[in-house]
């Protein structure tokens, strides 16, 4: 005998009931519910994130708000197989959260006066190390992808005011890595370097441009990702025009792919 779902919620509330609910059904007549775990399920919420983002890139609200969906499904599932070991549960959870929030903002909830958002990072990193975080940086995960990582090391270094005052010297920085970078794979020389060194001397750079990005308000990943997806869009309308011609990139020349290049920057 089917199951009888539980009815829309009008409200936040009755809406996230619902889902708990459901969550509980699934939970505990779906074969596929029932043999989950949180490690099962860990590499699909990775996906689901990756795919929320796609979604906020592409400005598609209606593709945002379906995928918020997905993620707060997988929270309430991580949730309830917890619940079932005792662990915890999705109210202390919820709490969890609001106290945390609280805590670390004083500046609403307490008597602590700021001017401006440095001074709410500056309170926020803070509270982080009363609370035990024995580093600024505990709380950057190990497994980010390295340039997310690059850029929330600077965020929380500049939270305890180690930081440049000027991002004149954060360029002067950029040049000086270039040149120190320039000089151990130059270009023009075509002698054997040392590779060891010279990645290190390029991870710098890349390092002392993130840093550059974040002075000028400019988040790194989405900047790249953007120049990603142009550099997809354009390298595909030159496929499709060598395919109109009856041509193969590979049997083209340079200067041939070259107008069809820049034929797509017009797009």
């Amino acid at each position: 005998m089917p199951f009888t779902p539980p009815a829309t919620g009008l409200t936040p509330a009755s809406s996230f009931e619902r889902l708990l609910k459901i969550m509980d059904d699934l939970r505990e007549n779906c074969p596929w519910d029932m043999k989950q775990t949180m490690e099962s399920i860990r590499h699909l919420t990775i996906e689901e994130t990756y795919e929320l983002s796609d979604a906020i890139l592409d400005g598609d609200m209606q593709e945002i708000r379906k995928e918020l969906g997905d993620i707060m499904l997988h929270l309430v599932f991580y949730a309830r197989i917890a619940s079932e070991s005792n662990a915890f549960n999705i109210t202390d959870v919820l709490n969890g959260i609001c106290d945390k929030l609280i805590n670390r903002h004083p500046h609403i909830y307490g008597d602590t006066e700021v001017n401006n958002e440095d001074d709410v990072k500056r309170n926020w990193e803070q509270i982080k190390l009363k609370e035990g975080n024995r580093s600024v940086l505990a709380g950057v995960p190990a497994s980010l992808p390295a340039l997310v990582k690059a850029s929330r090391i600077q965020e929380k270094a500049r939270g305890v005011g180690f930081d440049w005052e000027e991002k004149s010297q954060v360029w002067d920085k950029v040049e000086e890595e270039m040149q120190e970078f320039k000089n151990e794979f130059n270009a023009e020389d075509e002698s054997a370097i040392d590779r060891e060194k010279a990645e290190g001397e390029f991870g710098d750079l890349l390092f002392s441009l993130i840093n550059y990005a974040r002075f000028i308000n400019i988040n790194p990943e989405d900047a790249l990702e953007k120049t990603n997806r142009k550099f997809i869009k354009r390298f595909q309308y030159l496929e499709a025009k060598a395919a109109q011609q009856g041509k193969k990139l590979h049997d083209m020349t340079l200067a041939e792919m070259d107008i069809f290049w820049n034929e797509a920057k017009k797009v």
